[in-house]
């Protein structure tokens, strides 16, 4: 009887050891596009750390950055599968609902200050329902940013100096449909594969926020910056198919910090544009403002388009304006 007592000691030991190292080794993968230096870089990082320091011994965030997982469209793939834990999305997010091209109107957003508002009372009603309508759980709001254009041909002033222009864009057909809009040759492409693409000129211009630009290095193989400020787009720290295999403890520290996170990621991002237009200026950019007047003009055929085919379009345009100062 004392041996047997022993041995169910020592069963329930080995798995109680089984178990504490299982949760000690459960990996959080991150994984976003952005290279090193970049906005999405220092966010997930700070991430990755404050919620690391909570979870120690129960689980660790993992950072994949720079497309080391695949471009966006795959790591949604992923997402959906249950592959990859969490992903960095932006204007991806259009292609999976089109409540998301909200956020592909131009001008729609005025300052960060202005997003803040729209992000407690837009993003986390119907975008997020959205978002789990396609099976995902955005579980933080953070920044991709204000939006440039950059080429090799010409400064951009108005819209028909994009004509002809040869312009890389994200994946989703509302940036292309307002490009060719504008006059200009849209082709949606990987971010990995831009900086060939612009040096080779197979592209002739790109469009980023600053720091996704620069991170990228494509101010080493572009004449032109136009502050366009055209599109705001927002970044969304979503989960996927893994979420709910995740222990509730996991679960509730990285929705806390994903949180914590979104002011952050707003401040580092207008301290990044001040910086990195300087650095784009020392390092050879001709840099112009464009005629706003003449691009917001030149946008209300996207914003109608928008109006009629999205449902509750016109809704959303309206709720986001009525939040301006």
């Amino acid at each position: 009887m004392k041996f047997f007592k022993t041995t169910l000691l020592t069963v329930a030991v080995a798995i109680g050891l089984q178990a504490s190292t299982a949760n000690a080794n459960t990996e959080v993968r991150l994984g976003h596009v952005g290279g090193p230096g970049s906005l999405f870089e220092i966010t997930a990082n700070r991430f990755a750390e404050l919620a690391n320091e909570r979870l120690e011994g129960v689980a660790e965030v993992n950072v994949y950055g720079n497309s080391q997982l695949g471009g966006d469209e795959s790591m949604m793939r992923r997402l959906r599968l249950g592959s990859l834990d969490l992903s960095i999305p932006s204007t991806v997010m259009s292609s999976e609902s089109d409540q998301f091209a909200l956020f592909e109107m131009p001008y729609l957003i005025e300052d960060r200050e202005h997003m803040k508002r729209v992000r407690d009372e837009v993003v986390r009603g119907p975008l997020y329902e959205a978002a789990e309508a396609r099976g995902f759980k955005i579980i933080g709001v953070w920044e991709n940013g204000f939006r440039q254009i950059t080429n090799n041909v010409r400064p951009i002033v108005k819209p028909e100096d994009l004509s002809g222009i040869k312009l890389r864009t994200p994946s989703g057909v509302w940036r292309i449909e307002m490009f060719r809009s504008y006059g200009a040759a849209p082709s949606p492409m990987s971010l990995s594969e831009v900086f060939v693409a612009l040096q080779t000129g197979a592209m002739d211009g790109q469009e980023n926020p600053l720091i996704q630009t620069y991170s990228s290095r494509f101010q080493e193989v572009q004449d032109y910056l136009s502050l366009s400020n055209h599109v705001y787009t927002p970044a969304y720290l979503t989960a996927g198919a893994s979420w709910n295999r995740l222990p509730e403890e996991v679960r509730t520290v990285l929705e806390e910090v994903a949180l914590e996170m979104e002011d952050f990621a707003l401040e580092e991002g207008q301290r990044l544009d001040e910086e990195t237009l300087v650095k784009m200026r020392d390092e050879g950019m001709e840099v112009n403002e464009v005629d706003f007047d003449a691009f917001v003009e030149a946008s209300q055929t996207i914003y109608d388009k928008f109006a009629e085919d999205v449902d509750g379009g016109q809704e959303l345009i309206d709720t986001v304006a009525s939040l301006r100062e």
